[in-house]
């Protein structure tokens, strides 16, 4: 066995005498003494020796000085708040973008110098100075998807690997339940779509996952899209597996593509955005009235903006395996705009069209009005009356003739940046 920390003190300080008198030659011996004794480098040796000579501790180094101080945190929060809180590596290739469009609304005034400090600032640095404000709650709802039996040999499976990633307009879509916990009787859903290539995101709330709402749904969002609608693959339930859908993308002349069943990761690139652009929106409550639908809508139109327009997001680029090491390597963070904008497949109207948009857009605002639709959606769950107690439901409300309302079960979001106006 080794010395222990008293013994090695007391050697080292018996030690000290000799070696403060000692010559070069001698004290390099006392020191090749001494770490053969406790294992020691020279290098600690030597500063042990030093201190036990002097009898004090060496004066600590002074702290480097801060290159990001309070006058660069305060506005790097403020970005970082009205993106929604991104990672470092999604925000600082969209720093001087963003930057950019908050200072072109004057929405954010900093100095030459500090705004030089926002655009160098790397991604481990932003990680670490807002480190304090990314604790978030973690919650978890479950699946709904109740398979379709029919035209499930006319529709090919295809899986996640077997998509062309390189062309706009090839997309994935998927339900969220907004059930509150409780799947009986009938509430909203959020349809959401993502296109493979781009990242290209819409939702719409539904009244229910009824055949005609999913199919209207879609049309609306196939006029709206700025590049043409080519492929789309759903999952195996019934609101998808119908022959109204299907008959629609014959003649649309999409391809109409299906999942595996119980192969989640075949719609990943939905199934990935389902918890930041619903989920992390509306969290897990049951909305069931005229007037929650309607919130939902309001709340989506300007989600699907703030989300498109201003929402970096990462591509996985490769992925290699090396025993049981996985790498993946991404490619830098761009917004589905942007990367709109760079695809040939575009028509050139249709990115005009995208830039004039663009440029009327504030990101705090939009932060700040979906902020606002989120607060009236937990405000009417919260005073909605207890399910099983009979009311009487207004006559525009669609669910009228099939059940009662009900209190929701869970109602809290997950906890977002908030940010306040800054108009100078």
């Amino acid at each position: 066995m080794g010395l222990s920390m008293a013994e090695r003190r007391a050697v080292t300080k018996q030690m000290s005498a000799r070696y403060h008198k000692a010559s070069k030659g001698e004290k390099g011996r006392i020191l090749d003494e001494l770490c053969a004794l406790t294992g020691w480098t020279r290098r600690h040796a030597r500063r042990a020796l030093a201190q036990a000579v002097s009898g004090r501790s060496r004066p600590p180094r002074p702290p480097r000085p801060r290159t990001y101080g309070t006058d660069v945190l305060e506005p790097l929060r403020f970005v970082w708040a009205t993106l929604g809180g991104p990672a470092g590596k999604r925000l600082a290739p969209f720093m001087a973008e963003v930057v950019e469009a908050l200072e072109r609304h004057r929405e954010l005034d900093v100095s030459p110098e500090v705004r030089a400090k926002l655009l160098q600032i790397s991604a481990a640095t932003i990680d670490r100075a807002l480190a304090p404000e990314r604790a978030r709650q973690k919650v978890k709802g479950r699946s709904g998807t109740k398979p379709g039996s029919i035209l499930k040999r006319q529709i090919p499976i295809r899986t996640f690997a077997e998509w062309d990633d390189h062309r706009p307009g090839f997309c994935e879509v998927d339900l969220v339940a907004h059930d509150g916990g409780d799947p009986a009787g009938q509430f909203c859903h959020t349809l959401d779509l993502v296109c493979v290539a781009t990242g290209w995101t819409e939702m719409r709330a539904l009244a229910t996952k009824a055949q005609r709402w999913v199919h209207e749904a879609l049309a609306d969002i196939e006029a709206g899209l700025p590049f043409p609608l080519l492929g789309l693959d759903s999952d195996n339930g019934s609101e998808f597996i119908n022959t109204e859908l299907f008959g629609w993308c014959e003649r649309m002349e999409i391809t109409f593509t299906r999942s595996r069943p119980y192969r989640k990761n075949d719609n990943c690139f939905v199934e990935q955005k389902n918890w930041p652009v619903v989920r992390q929106q509306v969290g897990y409550a049951r909305y069931d009235t005229a007037r929650e639908l309607e919130c939902l809508r309001e709340l989506y139109g300007h989600l699907r903006l703030y989300v498109n327009f201003f929402q970096p997001q990462m591509k996985l680029v490769s992925k290699t395996r090396r025993g049981a090491v996985v790498s993946k390597r991404f490619d830098t963070a761009r917004t589905p705009y942007r990367r709109v904008l760079d695809s040939p497949d575009v028509p050139e109207q249709a990115k005009r069209e995208l830039t004039r948009t663009y440029l009327e857009l504030n990101p705090a605002e939009l932060k700040r009005a979906i902020g606002r639709c989120q607060d009236r959606l937990l405000g009417l769950a919260r005073t909605k009356p207890e399910r099983g107690r009979e009311v009487t439901p207004p006559p525009d409300h669609p669910f009228r003739e099939t059940f009662s309302w009900r209190q929701r079960s869970r109602t809290s979001l997950v906890r977002q940046p908030e940010i306040a106006s800054r108009t100078s």
